[in-house]
């Protein structure tokens, strides 16, 4: 028996929550948890706020813990392997996304939080190739936003092959914004802040930031002009796309990770005379999350993290829900 925590309908509190998992299947993995950051991504889930969500739900997908018992078929990992899990749990392991070792590309993958219990308990179970092993050194009360948040902003800067050199610009120091800017400095890139805060200034260049600029000054914006070779966006609401277009270079990219749910209102003219692009990317695969983990250790970079008890979940996600996580809520379930 798992106990958990979950929502019985939309907008409800999570509440002590049991249920069965069955057999252990011979590719699976149980995966005991000791802590599991919140995502604004949880709360979108329990609010069914995407309009897909099914309840009972337990949310929960970034999981750190130590597994408990490995299927017949797994020999990659074992009983008392230090692990994590993300957004997915799944994948079919034979398209060509999967072969190519695209797999959080993979069109029938299964999310941990879509119609399955996630990490909001004492156990989560998930597809072995879907769960990553913690390298020496990694915390694990930091561990878990790294599997969604934290490869969320590393994966394009492996997919775009962004050079050391480059110049980038970051829209929005929140639950992901913290992490880029971090990521990109150990990079090596010249890294701006866009803000709309003065206060966050100081905390922007102390994760990484050597330049901050106000997104509400349209002087500030037209002095930046033709500057940066990608800009990363982590907002998941709407801006004016098209004086943020214009602070790239030619070739520049705006790059979107934050989900921003209206249609964008981009001008095609300014794009084509300069080349620029407009692209998007989801979490990475299970390479590219080991991959980050080794770069996060070696470089020290870590989530800033407030940590709840279990018993406190409804205040932890009531925190991120109101904004006010500074700058990833973290659930200690051992």
């Amino acid at each position: 028996m798992i106990n958990a925590f979950a929502a019985l309908q939309a907008k409800a509190p999570v509440e002590p929550f049991q249920y069965e998992p069955g057999e252990l299947a011979g590719h699976e993995v149980e995966i005991d948890v000791h802590f599991c950051g919140v995502c604004h991504s949880d709360v979108s889930m329990l609010d069914n706020e995407w309009g897909f969500s099914r309840y009972p739900l337990v949310a929960g997908h970034e999981v750190a813990g130590v597994v408990s018992a490995v299927g017949d078929q797994v020999n990659h990992l074992k009983a008392g392997d230090r692990v994590g899990l993300g957004w997915h749990s799944a994948y079919c392991n034979h398209c060509g996304c999967c072969m190519e070792g695209d797999h959080n590309l993979c069109a029938t993958s299964e999310k941990t939080i879509v119609g399955r219990h996630g990490g909001f308990a004492d156990k989560v179970r998930a597809q072995s190739t879907a769960v990553v092993k913690l390298p020496e050194g990694l915390d694990m009360s930091h561990a878990g936003p790294l599997f969604c948040g934290g490869v969320t902003v590393y994966n394009p800067m492996v997919q775009y092959d962004l050079k050391p050199t480059a110049k980038v610009a970051v829209i929005g120091i929140g639950g992901l914004g913290h992490m880029a800017l971090q990521f990109l400095n150990a990079w090596g890139c010249e890294v701006t802040a866009f803000t709309s805060s003065s206060d966050k200034e100081a905390e922007a260049k102390a994760l990484g930031a050597h330049k901050t600029l106000n997104s509400k000054d349209p002087a500030q914006l037209e002095a930046a002009a033709g500057s940066f070779d990608m800009i990363i966006s982590t907002v998941n609401v709407s801006l004016n796309w098209n004086a943020y277009m214009g602070t790239l270079r030619a070739k520049g990219r705006l790059h979107f990770v934050g989900a921003v749910l209206e249609p964008l209102n981009i001008s095609v003219f300014p794009m084509m005379l300069a080349q620029r692009s407009v692209s998007s990317s989801p979490v990475g695969s299970p390479a590219i999350i080991a991959q980050m983990l080794e770069f996060a250790v070696r470089h020290g970079i870590q989530p800033q993290v407030e940590i709840f008890d279990k018993e406190n979940i409804n205040q932890a996600l009531d925190h991120v829900r109101e904004g006010k996580a500074r700058y990833r809520a973290v659930v200690k379930f051992k």
